[in-house]
């Protein structure tokens, strides 16, 4: 059952409940090279435009990530499939894994930028950073896609209800 509340009194532990109900893709935004690299979980990738191709993601500002993806200019959104759920742990901090730490496990490669991208990641955009729009407490992050990787095997790792979950085609 909802609750009912009049305009602007929105509480946050009541936004993100309702949020949690609402299916979204796992990414992990990749930043930076070498040992200056690091990156995060996001749920809020989407495609910006595809006349030129163009995404968006939102960042907090408060992560490790959005210096990184501000002085390099460039960031890889990589989209889970089942199998990288550790990834996708790793990545959301657990255990306090930090900065080029959270790459260990996992195989990655580059294409364009120097951005890492999984190699086996269902789908690899690799971006230019074209612009960070500030909003509350976050940026809505612009890339250009510079290139892109794809290993559609007919899974993706979804988050719902405060988990990672398997979905099958």
């Amino acid at each position: 059952m909802s609750t009912s509340q009049t305009e602007g009194s929105v509480s946050v532990a009541d936004f993100r409940a309702a949020m949690r109900l609402i299916v979204g893709n796992v990414s992990v935004i990749t930043a930076g090279v070498g040992d200056d690299r690091t990156g995060l979980v996001v749920i809020s990738v989407v495609s910006l435009s595809a006349e030129p191709p163009k995404v968006i993601a939102c960042v907090n500002r408060s992560s490790s990530t959005w210096p990184i993806i501000e002085r390099y200019r460039h960031f890889g959104v990589n989209s889970l499939g089942p199998q990288h759920q550790r990834v996708a742990e790793r990545f959301s901090g657990f255990g306090g894994i930090k900065g080029k730490d959270r790459y260990e496990g996992a195989e990655w490669t580059t294409l364009k930028t120097g951005a890492s991208l999984l190699t086996d990641a269902v789908a690899a955009f690799d971006c230019s950073l074209d612009e960070m729009i500030d909003r509350g407490t976050h940026s809505i992050v612009i890339g250009s896609v510079e290139a892109v990787r794809t290993r559609d095997a007919g899974q993706a790792l979804i988050y719902w209800r405060g988990g990672y979950r398997p979905l099958e085609a």
